[in-house]
């Protein structure tokens, strides 16, 4: 996903790729196909991880990062839950691990050393005409945000596999003026898997659409009508078809 900040005198071009993962079926072997073209197009690599552990889960993407002929930037992320001792500790673990890359403590949450952090990326990037015009945010069309509201309501909501099982596909998207119409098709790999995402008569589901519905309202600033719909599309993580009408492989 792109996402796009434009100021005065620069815009920066953020390619906010899946996390690092060790594949274990074709939806994730296509998520990290993503990564490895990611890491391959950027003038700065920017690789986050959290206060709460020392991420060490794939070995091989740290030998890659630490191959790259371009900056790269490590960020602890969450350093308000921790104490400046232990501050200290990631950073010469990271310091250790990544050497030739720098090490940036931030808080998002508390917006700490962001400002920062934006000076340091600028003063690392080249220089060239704008990619997209000033009010862009994002290379994703209206019905992709859709979807993700969707999904990060479902992760909100429901725990275990149940939200890394699901697939969301927006197939009516009809904006008439102070309102948008939309349908959008929740498709899970198993039955049982429908059965909780539903609830006991629907009860679950509404609490999922209506949360939705909100959030839209208050992106898009219109009334929204919004219908959900449970399918079963069994194992689609595991099936290049379905992937490609997910979007998710390219041919």
């Amino acid at each position: 996903i792109l996402g796009v900040i434009s100021d005065v005198d620069y815009q920066i071009v953020f390619s906010d790729t899946p996390g690092v993962i060790n594949p274990h079926h074709d939806l994730h072997k296509a998520m990290m196909s993503s990564v490895k073209n990611s890491l391959e197009d950027a003038d700065v690599v920017l690789y986050m991880v959290s206060s709460n552990k020392e991420d060490l889960n794939d070995i091989t993407f740290i030998e890659k990062v630490n191959t790259l002929n371009i900056p790269v930037v490590l960020l602890i992320n969450k350093i308000d839950l921790i104490s400046q001792e232990q501050v200290k500790d990631l950073i010469c673990y990271w310091e250790n691990h990544i050497p030739n890359g720098l090490v940036v403590p931030i808080s998002a949450l508390q917006k700490f050393n962001i400002d920062n952090l934006t000076n340091h990326i600028l003063s690392l990037l080249p220089e060239s005409p704008p990619y997209f015009p000033k009010d862009t945010l994002t290379d994703k069309s209206e019905r992709f945000l859709v979807s993700e509201i969707i999904r990060e309501k479902i992760l909100d909501r429901y725990k275990q596999e149940i939200p890394y099982s699901v697939e969301v596909l927006v197939t009516k998207f009809h904006n008439k003026g102070k309102v948008i119409v939309i349908d959008a098709t929740i498709y899970v790999e198993r039955e049982s898997q429908k059965g909780i995402l539903l609830g006991k008569k629907g009860v679950a589901i509404n609490a999922v659409g209506i949360s939705a519905r909100k959030s839209m309202q208050n992106f898009f600033k219109k009334k929204i009508y919004l219908g959900l719909f449970v399918k079963v599309s069994k194992d689609w993580r595991s099936k290049k078809s379905q992937l490609k009408k997910f979007g998710y492989l390219n041919n």
